[in-house]
């Protein structure tokens, strides 16, 4: 596989799972088909939207090829007609959203990669794929950021990724390979703090001093 067909499978992936979490919301807000469509929609190609707009690239992807936009309502559909089997749709809700974040992160820091974009752009344009398509879903569909909670490895495990795929060009690996391991690094870390409770140390206030 080349690294294009990569990237572009990379992106593919995570505009099915994204969509997936997305009609999960939609039902849980026990909206309509063309609720959970929207809501669909919305979360597999937010991330994927900004980094384009960002990188200036010529064509949004979706615009380009209209078939992401066609997944994401499918899966919606089938989310629609499946949802009532899960006995808990939120915890399937923030494992599908876990593998989406993975490959999310590897798409968008290809996507930088292959436009001859530097570290530290390839690194953020990661973390935007990766985590605001869902940022959207969670404040669209009124539920508490999963990128925004206490105390888990969310973000982290973004930035954790996308830094893990850049050493690893940096050391040799190919592209893909590189990606996969970002990938791969993303979903151990957040999957971490959703099972052992990986986090890092949060701020706590603390009063003011008093100075003699």
């Amino acid at each position: 596989m080349t690294p294009e067909s990569l990237v572009s499978a990379l992106d593919y992936g995570s505009v099915l799972i994204f969509a997936l979490t997305g009609a999960l919301v939609a039902s849980r807000q026990q909206l309509d088909p063309v609720g959970f469509v929207f809501m669909a929609a919305l979360t597999a190609v937010g991330g994927g939207t900004l980094r384009d707009l960002i990188l200036g690239r010529e064509t949004v992807f979706w615009v380009a090829q209209p078939a992401y936009v066609l997944i994401a309502a499918a899966a919606a559909m089938t989310v629609f007609w499946t949802a009532h089997l899960f006995e808990s749709r939120y915890r399937v809700l923030i494992w599908l959203d876990s593998l989406a974040l993975a490959v999310a992160v590897a798409a968008g820091a290809g996507v930088a990669i292959e436009g001859g974009f530097g570290p530290v752009i390839v690194v953020i344009m990661g973390v935007v794929t990766g985590t605001f398509g869902g940022l959207m879903r969670d404040v669209v569909g009124n539920e508490v950021p999963l990128v925004l909670k206490q105390g888990e490895l969310y973000l982290t495990a973004a930035f954790g990724g996308a830094t893990g795929a850049v050493i690893g060009l940096w050391t040799g690996l190919g592209q893909g390979q590189a990606l996969i391991l970002g990938a791969a690094l993303v979903w151990v870390l957040r999957a971490g703090s959703l099972i052992w409770g990986w986090r890092l140390p949060i701020y706590r206030p603390r009063p003011p001093r008093n100075r003699g």
